[in-house]
């Protein structure tokens, strides 16, 4: 009975690294004919595992761990492209920037955005926001005015909820006028976590 359970188990083995051997083989074939055009993958957090996914423009999407992974890749696969591969080497870049921001190793991202999800206002919002300093802090109005509509407050606001690569784009780092934090895409406990992370005072 050990020695069936033992050859069992050693099967398993076989067919596991069989297995990992020939999607690493799929992957680098796929990524060398140019078929993969959006490549996804996992990193840790403080906030748990977190979803990135490039494409040849840059990186487009962060997802928090209480989205649905699924949908958002279901979504990409519509809006970009279905030809979506995971690929820890397609976005190793990205994964190595988020691992040394959180360590407090990086004060700034070299990445390449993508924000062809967005358009229009929005799209003029996050432009801005990509552009506030690590540790410092602007707010909505500002965004607003900067993004060219100086009335368009909420509309800012809106625009830095729907960021779909927060982070990176760094929409945490946009307060209300006279230092409330108001809202924030992952929460309110993660945006706080983000400012302390980058040294800024938060009550």
């Amino acid at each position: 009975m050990r020695t069936m359970q033992t050859e069992l188990k050693g099967l398993v083995t076989e067919l596991g690294d069989r297995s990992a051997e020939l999607a690493a083989g799929f992957e680098k074939a796929a990524r060398s004919r140019g078929l993969v055009d959006v490549a996804y993958s996992f990193v840790g957090s403080p906030f748990g595992d977190l979803l990135v996914a490039m494409t040849k423009q840059g990186l487009i999407r962060i997802d928090y761990p209480n989205h649905d992974f699924d949908e958002s890749l279901e979504e990409l696969a519509a809006k970009v492209s279905p030809r979506v591969l995971e690929s820890a080497r397609s976005t190793e870049r990205v994964r190595r920037e988020l691992e040394e921001y959180f360590e407090r190793k990086r004060r700034s991202f070299t990445v390449d955005v993508d924000l062809s999800l967005v358009h229009g206002f929005t799209r003029k919002v996050l432009e801005q926001a990509a552009r506030i300093p690590f540790g410092a802090v602007s707010t909505y109005r500002e965004m607003a005015t900067r993004a060219g509509s100086p009335r368009a407050v909420r509309a800012a606001g809106n625009a830095l909820g729907s960021n779909p690569i927060p982070i990176v784009v760094p929409c945490h780092r946009v307060v209300r006028t006279g230092g409330g934090l108001g809202g924030y895409t992952g929460g309110i406990d993660r945006k706080v976590t983000l400012l302390r992370l980058e040294g800024v005072e938060v009550a």
